[in-house]
């Protein structure tokens, strides 16, 4: 089992096939782990190994996941950002696609934040977002399934450590997709693509109001999630999104290969 380690911050990752790089972030809030995306509509690892070399971690701390580090309470998103490009610079990988379902969607836009010269592009599928009817309900999911759990198995996090994470995560900035203003978004050129769902964690108005806004948008078919017809004409869409915006493999081979 390979692992990413940064003093006490150690990441589970696994692998699988080759060619340009896709990072893969796995769905499930805060329990976000890689064997978690056989639960998914679709399993990134096995429908792209064949074109891509597909990398995936466990969150940081998730229940039922290998990843382990401390609480970063005042700076929660940018804590997982740290490990997510911590990953891609262990492997020796500077540009990279993204593709992350639910939280992935909030995580993708801290990273386009972050290291906007590194992500080429990105699939947001059923991206998370803020739901002004339902405004406390990422803090109570998590507190929770998520936060009880750690502090069975973690006596250094105590429910009150816990509650403050979520709250800085979630209350602090309860807007939108968390992470970015829509002045970002407005303002970011990367080709984005979003397949959007319409659950309470995944509202379709802010999946939608996040392309409308993305100057280098696309949106998938909705519902692209009903019957496994429709999830392959969405796999469709995604295949020929990142083929599009693949960058030329010439340009990234070492250059003693390229001369050849």
């Amino acid at each position: 089992m390979p692992f990413y380690e940064k003093g006490n911050v150690r990441i589970h990752y696994e692998e699988a096939g080759s060619g340009f790089p896709l990072l893969v972030i796995p769905g499930g809030g805060l329990n976000s782990t890689v064997s978690g995306l056989a639960n998914h509509p679709f399993n990134p690892m096995e429908e792209f190994k064949g074109e891509y070399r597909v990398i995936a971690a466990d969150l940081r701390n998730a229940n039922g996941g290998q990843s382990t580090g401390p609480l970063e309470i005042d700076r929660p998103w940018d804590a997982y950002a740290d490990d997510q490009l911590g990953v891609m610079d262990h492997l020796g990988i500077r540009e990279f696609m993204v593709l992350g379902f639910c939280i992935g969607g909030p995580f993708i836009w801290n990273l386009l934040k972050r290291a906007p010269g590194r992500v080429i592009a990105a699939v947001l599928a059923q991206p998370s977002g803020f739901r002004p009817t339902m405004p406390d309900l990422f803090y109570q999911n998590n507190i929770k399934g998520w936060a009880p759990a750690l502090c069975e198995r973690r006596p250094d996090i105590t429910m009150e450590k816990a509650g403050a994470f979520l709250e800085k995560m979630y209350r602090a900035n309860a807007d939108f997709v968390f992470t970015v203003t829509r002045d970002f978004v407005r303002n970011c050129h990367a080709p984005i693509l979003v397949l959007p769902d319409d659950v309470p964690a995944h509202p379709y108005a802010v999946a939608l109001e996040s392309a409308h806004l993305a100057p280098n948008a696309q949106v998938s078919i909705y519902p692209w999630k009903a019957n496994p017809e429709q999830i392959q004409l969405a796999l469709r869409h995604v295949r020929a999104f990142l083929r599009a915006h693949q960058p030329a493999l010439r340009a990234h081979q070492p250059m003693a290969d390229a001369a050849q």
